[in-house]
């Protein structure tokens, strides 16, 4: 099991509640890290109470997990640094917070998926009846420091992802000294984090394991370096990339961790190579089903505040391009512009929704979420399987 090392006292009262920190705007990047913690399925009550039974499941709250080592000494005196740009608006103050504060349980989804799968799968026909007596609550010790080790690697990542571009801030981002001062301690943390992790995964001793999961890793990278690519513009042209590329994209970004992490605890409680695929498929699209539910909240959102900004890579409007085509979609976003040149969203929003983008969307999120469910046909009954059904239910429903 992981190992920590525990401050004298917590660090978050150090992140504080006063000060401007974060809540002001700031650049596109800050709005970017702000969205890491806004997305969640529509009935966020409903995914609470899911996930909520399902940390009973497996014998502990996943909320935790990551928290243990934001816990350790050495990143209780970053915080002590992170606190001095309260009042910036350097993005990492916003991630920091959120650890702490994650109201709607989007954190730690992937650790508990994670020992979900392996509780739903149980031991393998040919594990020694001694093995199986290290488990709890039908769980291998060492698939739960996979879980931990796959919620360290996503927290490191959200970390590196604060970091700001220099080049493109303006004066209304504030002095240029506190976004220098936020990038080292974002990059510092980051790859503790990110070392932590690397750590404890050769504690596992199962090259099989290092090997997936650190493709994982990669995949996270180069889909990262994908959605840097195809940021849009200022006057919202982005690349023409159509669906089958977005999709590609998202797996590497968002889905391969999971769908990875779930194959790696099959392997770890010796399962065949077919269980294996059916816990990264299941992983796969569930988080593919839980990004296109992100996405098309904008667009579903009752809000009386239509003009505020959605993603212009987002899927309902890739799919809304690929319908429409691009010379209309062009159009459409020239009249969609102010006299500064900035986009009216709420008008561009209207026309989207008018067209058969939003709901191709909402298809192609029940289609994934249809392809988890069949994933799991490979398990036994279980209260288990039973919450990972629940949880591709809370992604896939619209009411």
């Amino acid at each position: 099991m992981l190992r920590w090392s525990f401050p004298r006292r917590p660090w978050w009262p150090l992140l504080g509640g006063g000060g401007g920190g974060g809540g002001g705007g700031g650049g596109r990047e800050a709005r970017q890290a702000r969205r890491l913690f806004s997305g969640s399925p529509r009935s966020g009550s409903h995914w609470s109470k899911v996930v909520s039974e399902a940390e009973k499941i497996v014998g502990y709250p996943t909320s935790f997990m990551s928290l243990r080592c934001l816990l350790s000494d050495e990143l209780s005196n970053i915080a002590m640094q992170v606190r001095k740009l309260a009042g910036t608006k350097h993005p990492l103050l916003d991630t920091a917070r959120g650890f702490v504060s994650d109201s709607r349980n989007n954190l730690q989804m992937r650790g508990l998926v994670v020992l979900l799968m392996s509780k739903a799968a149980g031991p393998s026909i040919t594990t020694e009846n001694s093995l199986q007596n290290d488990m709890i609550s039908g769980i291998y010790p060492s698939q739960r420091t996979l879980a931990e080790i796959t919620e360290l690697i996503h927290t490191a990542f959200l970390v590196h992802r604060g970091i700001v571009n220099i080049g493109e801030l303006t004066s209304s981002d504030g002095p240029l000294k506190d976004m220098q001062f936020g990038n080292k301690l974002a990059v510092l943390s980051g790859d503790f984090l990110l070392a932590n992790a690397s750590t404890n995964l050769a504690t596992l001793q199962n090259t099989k394991v290092v090997e997936i999961i650190s493709s994982a890793i990669g995949d996270l990278v180069q889909g990262i370096y994908y959605e840097n690519s195809y940021l849009a513009e200022e006057n919202g042209l982005t690349d023409d990339i159509g669906i089958s590329i977005w999709k590609e994209h998202v797996f590497l970004s968002h889905s391969s961790l999971l769908a990875k992490s779930c194959q790696a605890a099959m392997e770890l409680a010796k399962h065949d190579v077919e269980t294996q695929n059916k816990a990264f498929n299941y992983g796969k699209h569930m988080s593919m089903s839980r990004k296109l539910n992100v996405d098309i909240q904008p667009f579903l959102s009752e809000s009386s505040n239509d003009s505020l900004a959605f993603n212009l890579n987002s899927a309902p409007v890739i799919l809304h391009q690929e319908l429409i085509g691009r010379e209309t979609w062009i159009k459409q976003v020239k009249e969609a512009r102010t006299k500064g040149n900035l986009i009216d969203y709420g008008k561009l929003r209207e026309a989207i929704k008018a067209g058969k983008g939003v709901t191709s969307a909402i298809d192609l999120c029940r289609f994934h979420g249809n392809r988890a469910l069949e994933a799991l046909e490979c398990f036994p009954p279980s209260e288990a399987r039973s919450a990972l059904e629940n949880i591709v239910y809370a992604v896939t429903r619209w009411s």
